[in-house]
Formats: structure tokens, sequence, C-alpha cells
């Protein structure tokens, strides 16, 4: 798997978390919640960023494949 980069991430983070935002009673919904209010906005601690090639989130790195597969 490639390195995403981390402006790529964060726009993919933020679409998301927009998507979920609202889905507060699901699972990815609670995920993204905590992972922003835990992080407190800032992009570093983001669950992204867990990882040194910023593959820490399942849904980024899969929204990241799903893009560059075309």
């Amino acid at each position: 798997m490639n390195e995403i980069p981390k402006d790529v991430a964060l726009k993919i983070c933020e679409e998301i978390r927009g998507i979920n935002c609202g889905r507060w009673y699901s699972f990815y919904g609670m995920w993204c919640w905590g992972c922003y209010k835990f992080s407190k906005g800032d992009s570093t601690k983001l669950c992204f960023s867990n990882n040194p090639e910023n593959r820490g989130c399942a849904q980024v790195n899969k929204r990241y494949e799903l893009a560059t597969q075309k």
C-alpha cells in the first residue's frame, strides 16, 4: 500500500466526517466523532496519523484506494 499524502488524507477525513456527522448512532459515526473530539482538531492526532504512512484509519484507506484505482 502506498503512503497517503497528508493533505489528501486530511481532505478525505473531512469528507468522511461530513458524511458520518449525522450518523452518531452508527459505528462509523461514533468512531469519527470520537476521533475528532479527542484529537481536539489537531490533524497530527487524528486516526489516519497513527501510522507513519497516514494509513491509520480504515475509512480513509478504503476511499483513497478507490480513488487511486481509477
